[in-house]
């Protein structure tokens, strides 16, 4: 299996998940990580064995400079090639996502990276996260399969710079049928090697982490204050979770008459975008940045309301995360909403346009017998799904 690295996210936990889900018995496990960072590290079976990491891979996404500075000049060069590329491409298509980005990167730099054939031949081979071309290009294997993690309908991709590489696998793994729904909406031909395997999530892996942060420290940074409900959103800093929008909506639901404060975790390039707009709707005292926590699950434990406010999603790790700690959940209506909630029955569905979703929040932050009809159908459902590995299982077979 290979991935770039194992920071916090929802791809990264999945791969968690499915590691944890395996039957070592039967399989020797192989991981990749190109990058030896991330707080996730620490989880990795120790049944599994992690592959020493290959310094060219490891600087894929470092800074440039500090790749010219290790010595890995070509690479640099390809990465500097990459970025004009994509400049050029930005400003014909205006993309409002970075997918063509990796796209054009993983063509750049594929002849920079050495061949992973030292490691044998497998019998399955795993890209978990895109780009794809390095399992496909740098990996001996009998069989090769690759996940598909976002809504494609959604993202701004380049369709036949990418379909070679879709192509080249034998299997493709959607988390998802709304997620099929959207790829195959861009790559109609690739039908028959769509699985279906949804992301795996271990009951007991959630709750225990849940519990590893001591309630008192939690309270310190979300605190409960009397007659304010608390919403919480995690993830990265990025175009397609809309926390850009956010101080606008909990601007617009303040003006509804609700006290809330909306806490978000996370990290990532539109960190400053989203602090320019809390001052812009000053809302600097109700939309908090608590930034990236290693532990994520013991905040979502404490918070009144868990929101995905996002513009679109594949499916959402998070949202499944706090149903399983038994959180009322609202999600914002992207086209992939309905594959994991059911409408008043284990959340809520609001309309994305900021008014809408405001009146939607407001609406649900007021409706407590909804809440506590939500919490009671969510303490009596299980959301923990590790027979799907059986799916893996008869693609090995």
């Amino acid at each position: 299996m290979a991935i770039h690295y194992m920071e916090i996210g929802g791809a990264e936990i999945s791969l968690v998940g499915l590691l944890h889900s395996l039957d070592y018995t039967r399989y020797d496990v192989d991981l990749f990580v190109y990058r030896h960072v991330g707080e996730l590290m620490e989880y990795i079976p120790s049944k599994v064995n992690l592959l020493p990491e290959i310094g060219a891979y490891a600087h894929l996404e470092c800074p440039i400079k500090q790749a010219v500075k290790d010595g890995y000049l070509n690479l640099a060069t390809a990465r500097l090639r990459a970025k004009l590329k994509f400049f050029a491409y930005r400003k014909k298509h205006n993309p409002s996502d970075d997918f063509a980005f990796h796209q054009i990167l993983a063509r750049s730099t594929a002849s920079s990276l050495p061949s992973l054939e030292k490691f044998g031949e497998y019998d399955l081979a795993i890209s978990f996260l895109q780009p794809h071309n390095i399992v496909l290009e740098k990996v001996r294997a009998k069989k090769k399969i690759c996940w598909i993690h976002t809504d494609y309908s959604k993202v701004a991709v380049d369709p036949k710079m990418e379909l070679p590489v879709w192509s080249g696998y034998d299997h493709i793994i959607s988390i998802s049928d709304a997620v099929t729904q959207g790829f195959l909406k861009v790559f109609p031909s690739l039908k028959d090697k769509i699985v279906l395997m949804q992301n795996i999530l271990p009951q007991k892996f959630v709750e225990d982490r849940s519990a590893l942060v001591p309630e008192e420290e939690v309270l310190t940074q979300m605190p409960k204050e009397e007659g304010t409900v608390n919403l919480l959103s995690v993830g990265r800093y990025s175009w397609a979770k809309n926390y850009d929008n956010v101080p606008d909506i909990c601007r617009r639901i303040l003006e509804k008459g609700c006290r809330v404060k909306w806490y978000i975790i996370g990290y990532g390039t539109e960190e400053e975008v989203i602090r320019s707009k809390i001052g812009e709707c000053a809302m600097e005292g109700n939309v908090i940045l608590l930034g990236k926590k290693t532990n994520p699950y013991p905040y979502i434990k404490a918070c009144d309301i868990y929101v995905q406010p996002s513009r679109y999603e594949g499916n959402s790790v998070t949202v499944r995360e706090a149903q399983m700690l038994r959180r009322p959940v609202v999600v914002t209506a992207y086209p992939t909403a309905s594959s994991q909630v059911v409408d008043g029955i284990d959340g809520k569905i609001v309309p994305l346009d900021n008014e809408s979703c405001a009146s939607g929040i407001a609406e649900f932050v007021k409706d407590t017998g909804l809440r506590e009809k939500i919490e009671r159908n969510l303490s009596v459902s299980s959301y923990s799904n590790e027979d799907q590995v059986k799916t893996l299982d008869t693609l090995i077979d």
